[in-house]
């Protein structure tokens, strides 16, 4: 695996990999981040519902890229700590040559991905900043083991609503797209508000909650606008919808709490 070089931890501000990681029951984080965990389960006690929904459909979406897409590039932005189900463990599973590029900037996602990823020679982590598309796909460990003139597949998965400007997020997906092959595949989740109704008064409170408190960022965003952000790419069905209900495993059995109606998520083509 690639070296990295990692920034200091700072243990007296929040971080959005070490709070998701405190909600799955990780022991990477510190009790600044449990803070904010507890705050967000206060307001919303069902909200890591909507963060396994994630995990597990990014494992779905990698079988199918791995497997039917035959897809055996990806680009993973913002990736967070390391837990079971990895990209590159679900992609190698069936492929044992798909290589995986895992991007980020926390330091203790740094520290923690170069021990995992150590004998691991055909995954690799280099710290980069995910809304600067331009020195990413410049990095030399980017470029050295993704080929951007066959397809990849980009993951955007729960970072784009850390992003407060959505002006600013259509431009640097265009520009990510823009450097991918035809066949190359975009996945994005993203936090949501219907825009009417009591759903979207609760996503207006959790926006509150998280982007005027200690972690800063957390913006819930309509469907269309999410939309935009696949940057002109074929939306595959069925569309842009809650995660769990994007090709769920088995018949859905109980139904959807609230976190699970405000995370969407969705995979798009490049033609």
């Amino acid at each position: 695996m690639t070296a990295v070089d990692s920034p200091q931890v700072d243990i007296t501000r929040p971080s959005v990999a070490r709070v998701y990681d405190a909600g799955l029951g990780g022991k990477d984080n510190y009790e600044v981040d449990r803070a904010v965990l507890r705050a967000i389960l206060a307001a919303s006690p069902d909200a890591m519902v909507a963060a396994r929904d994630n995990r597990e459909w990014l494992i779905r979406i990698t079988r199918f890229l791995a497997g039917q897409a035959g897809i055996t590039q990806f680009l993973d932005c913002g990736s967070g700590l390391p837990t079971a189900e990895n990209t590159h463990q679900v992609a190698q599973r069936l492929n044992p040559e798909a290589t995986v590029v895992y991007v980020d900037n926390d330091p203790i996602v740094l520290a923690h991905g170069r021990a995992i990823l150590a004998e691991n020679d055909r995954t690799h982590l280099v710290s980069a900043d995910l809304t600067q598309p331009d020195a990413l796909l410049a990095h030399a460990d980017v470029r050295r083991y993704l080929d951007f003139s066959q397809p990849v597949a980009l993951y955007q998965i729960g970072t784009l609503h850390h992003c407060p400007d959505p002006d600013e997020v259509r431009a640097f997906m265009r520009t990510y797209v823009d450097a991918l092959a035809p066949g190359s595949y975009v996945a994005i989740s993203h936090f949501h508000n219907p825009g009417s109704g009591e759903d979207s008064a609760a996503a207006q409170r959790m926006q509150a909650l998280m982007s005027g408190g200690p972690m800063g960022s957390g913006y819930f965003r309509t469907s269309d606008e999410i939309g935009t952000f696949f940057a002109g790419c074929e939306v595959l069905a069925p569309g842009i919808v809650p995660a769990s209900e994007w090709w769920p495993d088995g018949p859905r059995m109980k139904p959807l709490v609230r976190p699970q109606r405000l995370f969407v998520a969705g995979l798009a083509r490049k033609t």
